[in-house]
Protein backbone atom coordinates (compact mmCIF):
# COMPACT_ATOMS: atom_id res chain seq x y z
CA UNK A 1 0.00 0.00 0.00
CA UNK A 2 2.84 2.79 1.01
CA UNK A 3 4.68 2.45 -2.21
CA UNK A 4 1.88 2.19 -4.49
CA UNK A 5 -0.59 5.09 -6.06
CA UNK A 6 -3.78 4.03 -4.60
CA UNK A 7 -5.09 4.64 -8.17
CA UNK A 8 -2.80 2.50 -9.88
CA UNK A 9 -2.20 -1.06 -10.91
CA UNK A 10 -0.85 -3.67 -7.93
CA UNK A 11 2.44 -3.68 -7.80
CA UNK A 12 3.41 -6.95 -6.72
CA UNK A 13 6.78 -5.51 -4.73
CA UNK A 14 5.25 -3.50 -2.46
CA UNK A 15 2.96 -4.18 0.96
CA UNK A 16 0.39 -2.07 2.88
CA UNK A 17 2.41 -1.56 5.47
CA UNK A 18 5.71 -1.19 3.80
CA UNK A 19 6.80 2.46 3.40
CA UNK A 20 6.01 2.42 7.84
CA UNK A 21 10.39 2.48 7.95
CA UNK A 22 11.42 2.39 4.51
CA UNK A 23 14.48 4.75 4.43
CA UNK A 24 14.33 4.68 0.78
CA UNK A 25 13.07 8.60 -0.32
CA UNK A 26 12.39 7.40 -3.88
CA UNK A 27 9.57 4.78 -2.27
CA UNK A 28 7.89 8.24 -0.72
CA UNK A 29 8.17 9.87 -3.93
CA UNK A 30 6.72 7.24 -5.86
CA UNK A 31 3.51 6.81 -3.54
CA UNK A 32 3.06 10.16 -2.33
CA UNK A 33 2.97 12.73 -5.01
CA UNK A 34 0.55 15.04 -5.02
CA UNK A 35 -1.73 13.46 -7.47
CA UNK A 36 -1.99 10.49 -5.68
CA UNK A 37 -3.05 12.38 -2.54
CA UNK A 38 -5.11 15.03 -4.40
CA UNK A 39 -6.69 11.93 -6.59
CA UNK A 40 -7.77 10.82 -3.10
CA UNK A 41 -8.75 13.26 -1.72
CA UNK A 42 -11.10 14.31 -4.63
CA UNK A 43 -12.53 10.89 -3.55
CA UNK A 44 -13.98 12.19 0.05
CA UNK A 45 -15.56 15.57 -1.65
CA UNK A 46 -19.10 15.34 -1.93
CA UNK A 47 -19.39 14.43 -5.47
CA UNK A 48 -16.52 11.73 -5.47
CA UNK A 49 -18.76 10.63 -2.75
CA UNK A 50 -21.94 10.25 -4.74
CA UNK A 51 -19.42 8.62 -7.41
CA UNK A 52 -18.72 6.10 -5.18
CA UNK A 53 -22.33 5.19 -4.21
CA UNK A 54 -23.25 5.11 -7.52
CA UNK A 55 -20.69 2.37 -8.56
CA UNK A 56 -21.54 0.31 -5.44
CA UNK A 57 -22.73 -2.39 -7.47
CA UNK A 58 -21.30 -2.35 -10.94
CA UNK A 59 -19.88 -4.96 -12.96
CA UNK A 60 -16.39 -4.26 -13.96
CA UNK A 61 -16.50 -6.35 -17.13
CA UNK A 62 -18.98 -3.27 -18.06
CA UNK A 63 -16.05 -0.83 -17.18
CA UNK A 64 -15.53 0.57 -20.35
CA UNK A 65 -18.69 1.56 -20.98
CA UNK A 66 -19.53 2.54 -17.61
CA UNK A 67 -16.60 5.02 -17.50
CA UNK A 68 -18.15 6.47 -20.82
CA UNK A 69 -20.75 7.09 -19.29
CA UNK A 70 -19.88 8.69 -15.97
CA UNK A 71 -17.29 10.90 -18.49
CA UNK A 72 -19.90 12.68 -19.64
CA UNK A 73 -21.15 14.29 -15.97
CA UNK A 74 -18.08 13.94 -14.25
CA UNK A 75 -13.97 15.10 -14.55
CA UNK A 76 -12.31 12.21 -16.05
CA UNK A 77 -9.63 11.86 -13.49
CA UNK A 78 -12.43 11.61 -11.21
CA UNK A 79 -14.45 8.81 -12.26
CA UNK A 80 -10.51 6.94 -13.13
CA UNK A 81 -10.10 7.48 -8.88
CA UNK A 82 -13.95 6.28 -8.35
CA UNK A 83 -13.65 2.99 -10.72
CA UNK A 84 -10.35 1.96 -9.09
CA UNK A 85 -11.58 2.72 -5.68
CA UNK A 86 -15.16 0.87 -6.68
CA UNK A 87 -12.67 -1.82 -7.40
CA UNK A 88 -10.39 -1.97 -4.35
CA UNK A 89 -13.93 -2.19 -2.21
CA UNK A 90 -15.67 -4.95 -4.12
CA UNK A 91 -12.28 -7.02 -3.23
CA UNK A 92 -12.26 -5.90 0.40
CA UNK A 93 -15.47 -7.03 1.09
CA UNK A 94 -13.97 -10.72 2.09
CA UNK A 95 -11.95 -9.48 4.40
CA UNK A 96 -14.19 -6.79 6.09
CA UNK A 97 -17.36 -7.47 4.89
CA UNK A 98 -19.61 -5.26 2.98
CA UNK A 99 -21.02 -3.07 5.58
CA UNK A 100 -17.34 -1.43 6.24
CA UNK A 101 -15.93 -1.89 3.15
CA UNK A 102 -18.22 0.27 0.86
CA UNK A 103 -17.75 2.95 3.95
CA UNK A 104 -13.98 2.33 3.45
CA UNK A 105 -11.02 3.70 1.37
CA UNK A 106 -8.03 1.01 -0.18
CA UNK A 107 -5.01 1.20 -2.05
CA UNK A 108 -4.51 -2.41 -3.94
CA UNK A 109 -1.84 -3.90 -1.11
CA UNK A 110 -4.34 -2.30 1.28
CA UNK A 111 -6.40 -4.94 0.38
CA UNK A 112 -4.09 -7.67 -0.10
CA UNK A 113 -2.22 -7.41 3.09
CA UNK A 114 -3.95 -5.89 5.71
CA UNK A 115 -5.32 -8.18 8.43
CA UNK A 116 -8.69 -9.65 7.89
CA UNK A 117 -11.13 -8.43 10.66
CA UNK A 118 -11.77 -11.43 12.41
CA UNK A 119 -8.07 -11.71 13.20
CA UNK A 120 -7.58 -8.21 13.77
CA UNK A 121 -10.69 -8.26 16.35
CA UNK A 122 -9.25 -11.58 18.09
CA UNK A 123 -6.07 -9.61 18.60
CA UNK A 124 -8.00 -6.51 20.16
CA UNK A 125 -10.09 -8.81 22.35
CA UNK A 126 -6.59 -9.88 24.29
CA UNK A 127 -5.72 -6.65 24.33
CA UNK A 128 -8.45 -5.22 25.90
CA UNK A 129 -8.68 -8.73 27.94
CA UNK A 130 -4.99 -8.49 29.27
CA UNK A 131 -6.32 -5.60 31.43
CA UNK A 132 -5.11 -2.04 32.24
CA UNK A 133 -5.05 -1.70 28.24
CA UNK A 134 -6.59 1.15 27.30
CA UNK A 135 -4.02 3.43 24.65
CA UNK A 136 -2.38 1.36 22.42
CA UNK A 137 0.23 2.63 19.59
CA UNK A 138 -0.28 0.90 16.41
CA UNK A 139 3.53 1.36 14.51
CA UNK A 140 3.19 0.69 10.91
CA UNK A 141 -0.68 1.37 10.50
CA UNK A 142 -1.34 0.73 6.82
CA UNK A 143 -5.11 1.34 6.18
CA UNK A 144 -5.70 1.41 9.48
CA UNK A 145 -7.36 -2.08 9.86
CA UNK A 146 -6.08 -3.26 13.32
CA UNK A 147 -6.65 0.37 14.75
CA UNK A 148 -10.07 0.06 13.75
CA UNK A 149 -10.40 -3.31 15.71
CA UNK A 150 -8.32 -1.89 18.57
CA UNK A 151 -10.83 1.61 18.85
CA UNK A 152 -14.32 -0.74 18.31
CA UNK A 153 -12.48 -2.57 21.82
CA UNK A 154 -12.51 0.42 23.60
CA UNK A 155 -8.62 1.28 23.08
CA UNK A 156 -7.94 4.66 21.63
CA UNK A 157 -4.86 4.41 19.00
CA UNK A 158 -2.03 6.31 17.88
CA UNK A 159 -1.70 4.69 14.31
CA UNK A 160 1.99 5.76 12.66
CA UNK A 161 2.76 5.12 9.14
CA UNK A 162 5.74 6.73 6.94
CA UNK A 163 3.22 7.29 3.79
CA UNK A 164 1.62 10.37 3.83
CA UNK A 165 -0.93 8.91 1.50
CA UNK A 166 -1.18 5.68 3.54
CA UNK A 167 -1.61 8.06 6.20
CA UNK A 168 -4.32 10.06 4.64
CA UNK A 169 -6.40 6.92 3.90
CA UNK A 170 -6.04 5.40 7.45
CA UNK A 171 -7.77 8.81 8.83
CA UNK A 172 -10.29 8.84 6.19
CA UNK A 173 -11.08 5.06 7.29
CA UNK A 174 -11.16 5.99 11.04
CA UNK A 175 -13.54 9.07 9.96
CA UNK A 176 -15.91 7.08 7.29
CA UNK A 177 -16.28 4.28 10.84
CA UNK A 178 -16.79 7.28 13.16
CA UNK A 179 -13.65 6.09 15.26
CA UNK A 180 -12.24 9.27 14.44
CA UNK A 181 -12.32 10.23 18.32
CA UNK A 182 -10.68 7.29 19.55
CA UNK A 183 -7.82 6.90 16.43
CA UNK A 184 -5.05 9.61 16.00
CA UNK A 185 -3.21 8.98 12.73
CA UNK A 186 0.49 10.55 12.46
CA UNK A 187 2.83 10.13 9.58
CA UNK A 188 5.80 9.46 10.75
CA UNK A 189 8.81 7.22 11.05
CA UNK A 190 8.04 4.71 13.68
CA UNK A 191 11.43 5.05 15.22
CA UNK A 192 10.75 8.51 15.69
CA UNK A 193 7.62 7.57 18.29
CA UNK A 194 7.77 7.84 21.76
CA UNK A 195 5.84 5.04 22.58
CA UNK A 196 6.01 5.70 26.56
CA UNK A 197 2.78 7.36 27.55
CA UNK A 198 0.84 4.00 25.54
CA UNK A 199 -0.15 1.29 27.61
CA UNK A 200 1.12 -1.34 24.56
CA UNK A 201 2.62 -1.33 21.22
CA UNK A 202 1.16 -3.21 18.44
CA UNK A 203 3.91 -3.61 15.10
CA UNK A 204 3.34 -4.85 12.06
CA UNK A 205 6.54 -4.90 10.13
CA UNK A 206 6.91 -4.90 6.37
CA UNK A 207 7.32 -8.90 4.92
CA UNK A 208 7.26 -7.36 1.51
CA UNK A 209 10.19 -5.39 -0.39
CA UNK A 210 11.44 -5.00 -4.51
CA UNK A 211 11.71 -8.90 -4.91
CA UNK A 212 8.97 -10.57 -2.92
CA UNK A 213 8.09 -11.69 -0.13
CA UNK A 214 11.00 -11.47 2.81
CA UNK A 215 11.13 -14.66 4.88
CA UNK A 216 14.20 -13.25 6.75
CA UNK A 217 12.32 -12.09 10.00
CA UNK A 218 16.20 -9.02 10.05
CA UNK A 219 15.06 -7.91 6.93
CA UNK A 220 11.80 -6.74 7.55
CA UNK A 221 10.79 -3.55 7.59
CA UNK A 222 12.04 -2.19 10.39
CA UNK A 223 13.70 -5.38 11.22
CA UNK A 224 12.80 -8.20 13.67
CA UNK A 225 15.32 -6.74 16.39
CA UNK A 226 14.17 -3.06 16.28
CA UNK A 227 10.44 -4.65 16.98
CA UNK A 228 11.13 -7.01 19.37
CA UNK A 229 12.92 -3.95 21.19
CA UNK A 230 10.38 -1.88 20.94
CA UNK A 231 7.47 -4.57 22.40
CA UNK A 232 10.13 -5.11 25.49
CA UNK A 233 10.70 -1.53 25.89
CA UNK A 234 6.75 -1.56 26.58
CA UNK A 235 4.33 -2.72 29.78
CA UNK A 236 2.40 -5.44 26.75
CA UNK A 237 3.31 -5.34 23.26
CA UNK A 238 2.08 -7.31 19.89
CA UNK A 239 4.25 -8.17 16.85
CA UNK A 240 2.73 -9.45 13.77
CA UNK A 241 4.68 -12.20 11.82
CA UNK A 242 5.14 -14.24 8.87
CA UNK A 243 3.30 -17.60 10.31
CA UNK A 244 6.54 -19.52 8.82
CA UNK A 245 8.95 -18.37 11.04
CA UNK A 246 11.01 -20.41 12.04
CA UNK A 247 10.81 -21.48 16.46
CA UNK A 248 14.48 -20.43 16.79
CA UNK A 249 13.79 -17.51 15.64
CA UNK A 250 11.25 -16.27 18.00
CA UNK A 251 12.49 -14.34 21.03
CA UNK A 252 12.40 -16.17 24.26
CA UNK A 253 10.49 -13.15 26.32
CA UNK A 254 7.77 -14.11 23.55
CA UNK A 255 4.14 -15.81 23.93
CA UNK A 256 3.68 -16.95 20.44
CA UNK A 257 0.49 -17.30 18.76
CA UNK A 258 -0.52 -18.74 15.19
CA UNK A 259 -3.76 -17.80 14.00
CA UNK A 260 -5.96 -19.31 11.10
CA UNK A 261 -9.43 -18.58 10.03
CA UNK A 262 -11.55 -20.33 7.94
CA UNK A 263 -8.75 -23.27 7.84
CA UNK A 264 -6.54 -21.01 6.45
CA UNK A 265 -3.30 -19.65 8.69
CA UNK A 266 -3.41 -15.94 8.68
CA UNK A 267 -0.42 -15.03 11.15
CA UNK A 268 1.44 -15.79 13.77
CA UNK A 269 1.59 -12.70 16.92
CA UNK A 270 4.39 -12.49 19.22
CA UNK A 271 3.23 -11.54 22.75
CA UNK A 272 5.26 -9.20 25.26
CA UNK A 273 4.26 -8.23 28.72
CA UNK A 274 2.58 -8.94 31.70
CA UNK A 275 -0.86 -11.48 30.98
CA UNK A 276 1.38 -13.04 28.56
CA UNK A 277 3.45 -16.09 29.22
CA UNK A 278 6.84 -16.41 27.91
CA UNK A 279 7.94 -19.42 26.21
CA UNK A 280 5.00 -20.64 25.45
CA UNK A 281 3.04 -21.92 22.37
CA UNK A 282 -0.90 -20.99 20.89
CA UNK A 283 -2.78 -22.19 18.22
CA UNK A 284 -6.16 -19.77 17.57
CA UNK A 285 -8.72 -21.21 15.26
CA UNK A 286 -11.17 -18.87 13.70
CA UNK A 287 -14.32 -17.81 14.04
CA UNK A 288 -14.65 -20.70 16.78
CA UNK A 289 -12.22 -18.93 18.66
CA UNK A 290 -11.14 -22.03 20.40
CA UNK A 291 -7.62 -21.79 21.93
CA UNK A 292 -4.76 -24.69 21.53
CA UNK A 293 -2.03 -23.64 24.43
CA UNK A 294 1.31 -25.09 25.48
CA UNK A 295 3.74 -23.50 28.07
CA UNK A 296 6.90 -25.42 26.50
CA UNK A 297 7.73 -27.59 23.81
CA UNK A 298 6.30 -30.90 23.03
CA UNK A 299 7.78 -34.35 22.97
CA UNK A 300 7.45 -36.07 19.65
CA UNK A 301 4.57 -37.87 19.45
CA UNK A 302 4.45 -41.71 18.62
CA UNK A 303 3.96 -43.34 15.06
CA UNK A 304 2.23 -46.37 14.40
CA UNK A 305 -0.18 -48.32 12.05
CA UNK A 306 -3.05 -47.08 10.06
CA UNK A 307 -6.63 -47.18 12.33
CA UNK A 308 -9.76 -46.51 11.87
CA UNK A 309 -10.01 -42.51 11.77
CA UNK A 310 -7.85 -40.01 10.12
CA UNK A 311 -7.53 -36.52 11.68
CA UNK A 312 -6.10 -33.25 9.74
CA UNK A 313 -4.69 -31.35 12.43
CA UNK A 314 -5.65 -27.22 11.52
CA UNK A 315 -2.75 -25.79 9.98
CA UNK A 316 -2.70 -23.32 13.00
CA UNK A 317 -2.25 -26.30 15.47
CA UNK A 318 0.98 -27.77 13.06
CA UNK A 319 3.02 -24.35 12.84
CA UNK A 320 2.83 -24.22 16.93
CA UNK A 321 4.25 -27.52 16.64
CA UNK A 322 1.34 -28.62 18.96
CA UNK A 323 0.32 -31.65 16.90
CA UNK A 324 1.10 -33.55 19.71
CA UNK A 325 -1.73 -32.57 22.38
CA UNK A 326 -4.06 -33.70 19.44
CA UNK A 327 -2.40 -37.07 19.25
CA UNK A 328 -3.02 -37.84 23.21
CA UNK A 329 -6.54 -36.21 22.95
CA UNK A 330 -7.80 -38.97 20.40
CA UNK A 331 -5.36 -41.60 21.69
CA UNK A 332 -3.54 -41.39 17.99
CA UNK A 333 -0.25 -41.71 16.42
CA UNK A 334 1.19 -40.11 13.69
CA UNK A 335 0.89 -41.90 10.28
CA UNK A 336 4.39 -41.23 9.24
CA UNK A 337 7.21 -39.49 12.00
CA UNK A 338 7.45 -37.00 9.42
CA UNK A 339 3.86 -36.04 7.88
CA UNK A 340 1.09 -34.04 10.25
CA UNK A 341 -2.32 -36.88 9.53
CA UNK A 342 -2.84 -38.40 12.97
CA UNK A 343 -4.75 -41.98 13.24
CA UNK A 344 -6.65 -43.25 15.85
CA UNK A 345 -9.15 -46.03 16.48
CA UNK A 346 -11.80 -44.29 17.72
CA UNK A 347 -13.46 -40.85 16.48
CA UNK A 348 -12.85 -37.90 17.95
CA UNK A 349 -14.58 -34.16 17.41
CA UNK A 350 -12.78 -31.28 17.61
CA UNK A 351 -12.36 -27.71 16.24
CA UNK A 352 -8.85 -28.15 15.75
CA UNK A 353 -9.22 -31.08 13.58
CA UNK A 354 -10.92 -32.37 10.54
CA UNK A 355 -12.17 -36.12 10.53
CA UNK A 356 -12.92 -38.75 8.23
CA UNK A 357 -12.95 -42.66 8.36
CA UNK A 358 -10.92 -44.37 6.55
CA UNK A 359 -11.60 -47.16 4.11
CA UNK A 360 -9.18 -48.33 2.43
CA UNK A 361 -5.47 -48.39 2.68
CA UNK A 362 -3.25 -49.28 -0.49
CA UNK A 363 0.12 -48.77 -1.45
CA UNK A 364 0.64 -45.50 -4.14
CA UNK A 365 -0.79 -46.67 -7.36
CA UNK A 366 -2.88 -44.98 -9.90
CA UNK A 367 -4.23 -47.64 -11.82
CA UNK A 368 -5.62 -49.60 -8.80
CA UNK A 369 -6.89 -45.89 -7.47
CA UNK A 370 -9.30 -45.49 -10.96
CA UNK A 371 -10.56 -48.82 -10.39
CA UNK A 372 -11.29 -48.91 -7.34
CA UNK A 373 -13.19 -45.41 -7.86
CA UNK A 374 -14.27 -46.45 -10.91
CA UNK A 375 -16.23 -49.64 -8.76
CA UNK A 376 -17.80 -47.70 -6.41
CA UNK A 377 -19.24 -45.39 -8.98
CA UNK A 378 -17.18 -41.86 -7.56
CA UNK A 379 -17.89 -39.23 -9.40
CA UNK A 380 -16.40 -36.18 -7.23
CA UNK A 381 -13.14 -36.38 -5.33
CA UNK A 382 -11.58 -34.66 -2.70
CA UNK A 383 -7.68 -34.97 -2.83
CA UNK A 384 -5.61 -33.69 -0.08
CA UNK A 385 -2.00 -34.42 -0.38
CA UNK A 386 0.99 -34.18 2.35
CA UNK A 387 4.49 -35.86 1.71
CA UNK A 388 3.61 -36.51 -1.85
CA UNK A 389 4.48 -34.82 -5.75
CA UNK A 390 1.39 -35.75 -7.21
CA UNK A 391 -0.82 -32.69 -8.23
CA UNK A 392 -4.11 -32.96 -7.15
CA UNK A 393 -5.81 -31.88 -10.74
CA UNK A 394 -3.71 -34.07 -12.18
CA UNK A 395 -4.87 -37.29 -10.64
CA UNK A 396 -8.55 -35.84 -11.40
CA UNK A 397 -8.03 -35.40 -14.49
CA UNK A 398 -6.81 -39.12 -15.02
CA UNK A 399 -9.12 -40.82 -12.99
CA UNK A 400 -12.32 -40.07 -15.49
CA UNK A 401 -14.63 -39.72 -12.64
CA UNK A 402 -18.04 -40.69 -13.03
CA UNK A 403 -21.05 -41.24 -10.85
CA UNK A 404 -23.05 -39.91 -8.07
CA UNK A 405 -21.14 -41.01 -5.23
CA UNK A 406 -17.85 -38.95 -3.61
CA UNK A 407 -14.90 -39.98 -1.50
CA UNK A 408 -11.96 -38.38 -0.48
CA UNK A 409 -7.94 -39.45 -0.74
CA UNK A 410 -4.96 -38.86 0.87
CA UNK A 411 -2.15 -39.01 -0.93
CA UNK A 412 0.60 -39.02 1.91
CA UNK A 413 3.69 -41.26 3.20
CA UNK A 414 3.04 -44.66 5.60
CA UNK A 415 5.97 -45.87 7.78
CA UNK A 416 7.72 -43.87 4.63
CA UNK A 417 6.11 -45.70 1.97
CA UNK A 418 3.86 -43.53 -1.01
CA UNK A 419 0.48 -44.75 0.28
CA UNK A 420 -3.09 -43.80 -0.69
CA UNK A 421 -5.73 -43.61 2.10
CA UNK A 422 -9.67 -43.34 1.35
CA UNK A 423 -11.97 -42.59 2.99
CA UNK A 424 -15.14 -39.88 3.98
CA UNK A 425 -15.78 -36.85 6.12
CA UNK A 426 -16.66 -37.49 9.66
CA UNK A 427 -19.57 -35.47 10.52
CA UNK A 428 -17.21 -32.42 11.51
CA UNK A 429 -15.56 -30.80 14.09
CA UNK A 430 -17.44 -29.82 17.36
Amino acid sequence: MGRVNAFAPNDPSADDRSDAHDPSPSSRLRSSGGDAIAAFMALRTPEGAALLDELRSYDPAQELATATRLRRTHPAALVSAALGQARLRQRAVAKFGAEDAYRMFFTPNGVEQATRTSVATHRARRFAEAGGVRAVADLCCGIGGDAIALARAGISVLAVDRDPLTAEVARANAAALGLDGLIEVRCADVADIDTSPYDAVFVDPARRGGRGRIFDPEAYSPPLSWATGAALAAPRAALKIAPGIPHEAIPAQAEAEWISDGGDVKEAVLWFGEGFAAGSYRATVLPAGATLWSGAPLPAPPVGPVGRYLYEPDGAVIRAHLVADIVARCDGRLVDETIAYITSDRPYESPYTSGYEITDHLPFNMKKLKALLRERKVGVLTVKKRGSAVEPEELRRRMKLQGPNSATVFLTRVAGAPTMLIGHPLTGPA
